[in-house]
């Protein structure tokens, strides 16, 4: 055999093994979406029947077991806003110094390590630590800040490792060559790295928008009230979520199939619910994102 005939066999046999990997990963992604689309389906079809205006503004009744679920949708974006608030400035600023500041020693090893170590403990844990420091420590009560504060710490590992990657993607050379023409460190991070950075770090507020909405064991401990017929006046009362409220509603419904009707209506709204947050979350790295490649 030649060597031009052996090359182009060895190519061939590449390009062949690349479109079966190719289609593999193509196969996989389509199973993830199917599978995606079952579930979102699944949730429209038993939950569609019970959304209605009364639902979705109404004061709940008889413990929950009927009427609207206003004061749970607008206690889950209370939290939802709570917790972002509080953890994706400090973990941002976090993931700035990791990143920026700090030497690459054994302090900011240690400090990934316990930053990784803490985003995989249980939520359960967060909530008996919540309930031990903001609850009974600092004596906030059952309240809507305990609860996002217990959220918060949830959610700050992911915000840390997002913004820490995204810093990391940033080539070099912008930081030297704006350091080069005299602006000090802070004005090429605020002025060039962080830009840049934002829609990677935007993406950080979308996972940990996903990740805090849906937790019902930490706020079962802090804030989470199961029947609660008025709104919070302040962020120091409880309140009703709709995590916790599909749980109660499922489990202790004298009416079952009233109940489940009203469990995959309620499910409806807290999906519909983090779907708008991606969306906006996702409009705002756009926009970012246009706004990086028009400069």
């Amino acid at each position: 055999m030649s060597p031009e005939t052996k090359t182009g066999h060895v190519g061939r046999s590449k390009r062949r093994n690349q479109a079966i990997a190719f289609g593999i990963f193509r196969v996989l992604g389509f199973v993830v979406i199917a599978i995606l689309f079952v579930i979102i389906g699944f949730i429209v079809i038993k939950g569609a029947g019970a959304i209605s205006w009364e639902f979705l503004t109404g004061m709940p009744s008889e413990g929950g077991a009927s009427g609207g679920i206003f004061p749970a949708i607008v206690g889950t974006l209370c939290l939802v806003a709570g917790s972002v608030l509080i953890s994706f400035p400090i973990g941002v600023l976090s993931g700035i110094y990791i990143n920026e500041y700090a030497h690459n020693n054994w302090v900011v090893r240690f400090i990934r390590i316990m930053n990784n170590n803490l985003s995989s403990i249980p939520s359960v844990v967060f909530g008996l630590f919540g309930m031990s420091l903001f609850v009974n420590t600092l004596e906030w009560g059952d309240s809507i800040i305990a609860g996002s504060f217990t959220l918060a710490l949830l959610a700050l590992p992911l915000v840390i490792r997002t913004t820490e990657e995204a810093l990391k993607s940033i080539d070099d050379s912008f930081r030297q060559g704006s350091l080069a023409l005299g602006a000090t460190k802070l004005q090429t991070i605020r002025r060039v790295i962080l830009p840049m950075a934002y829609p990677n770090i935007i993406t950080g507020l979308i996972l940990s928008i996903g990740r805090v909405s849906g937790e019902t064991a930490p706020i079962l401990f802090t804030v989470a009230a199961s029947f609660l017929s008025h709104l919070p006046g302040s962020i120091f009362e409880p309140v009703m979520a709709l995590p916790y409220h599909l749980y109660v509603i499922s489990t202790s419904g004298t009416d079952i199939e009233a109940s489940r009707t009203m469990a995959y209506g309620t499910a409806l709204v807290l999906v519909a619910i983090v779907l708008v947050a991606n969306l906006v979350a996702n409009a705002l790295r756009n926009f970012f994102g246009n706004k990086v490649k028009m400069n």
